[in-house]
């Protein structure tokens, strides 16, 4: 069975999630942001990282990945086309904006488009991706099993926010509405922690 450890980082409360399975080593991340209770987490559970699958480009969902690599060097990086090139652009990624411009451009990063699926953990089904822009052009939900992992593309009692740089209402309406239907009874994991 898949377990979930969940973090709320300290960039805009934005989250990070661990995928992992009793008894195996391997574990995956969805986003990564504060990089310290994820390497605390993993080394209590003698887990390492295989990947890290990133929902968009932004910079409160991506600024631990350097740090991220450097701790498990082969660790894939796992992003839509657009994705991949807002990672390596502090203007893209909204990071200029910030306090500390970021950027990645390691040679790890895999492009995975709608449709594709990959297994992660012995026994459970695969993880499949499905590109839902609007809040962001390179917006990625993901479902494994009954679990969807929605990012920015919607927020439970929220929404998406079309107010950033490169967001679309319309796109953003038509991957809500998406999502939501793919969301019919499985448990939504968002990019925000929501009080």
């Amino acid at each position: 069975m898949i377990e979930i450890h969940d973090i709320t980082n300290s960039i805009f409360t934005s989250k990070t999630y661990i995928l992992y399975k009793e008894g195996e080593d391997k574990a995956w991340l969805v986003d990564i942001g504060d990089i310290e209770p994820v390497i605390d987490f993993l080394q209590k559970h003698d887990l390492y990282v295989e990947g890290v699958f990133l929902t968009h480009g932004h910079f409160d969902h991506i600024y631990g990945l350097n740090a991220l690599v450097e701790a498990f060097p082969r660790c894939k990086v796992y992003v839509t086309e657009y994705t991949k090139q807002s990672i390596a652009s502090d203007k893209l990624n909204l990071s200029r904006y910030n306090e500390t411009p970021f950027t990645y451009t390691g040679d790890n990063v895999v492009v995975v488009k709608e449709g594709e699926t990959l297994s992660l953990l012995d026994d459970e089904p695969p993880m499949a991706f499905y590109e839902t822009p609007g809040h962001n052009p390179g917006c990625l939900t993901m479902t494994i099993g009954d679990l969807i992992f929605t990012g920015d593309a919607y927020i439970p009692g929220v929404g998406a926010n079309t107010t950033v740089p490169h967001s679309d209402k319309v796109l953003a309406k038509q991957s809500m509405e998406r999502i939501l239907q793919m969301a019919e009874g499985k448990t939504v994991l968002s990019g925000h922690y929501v009080p």
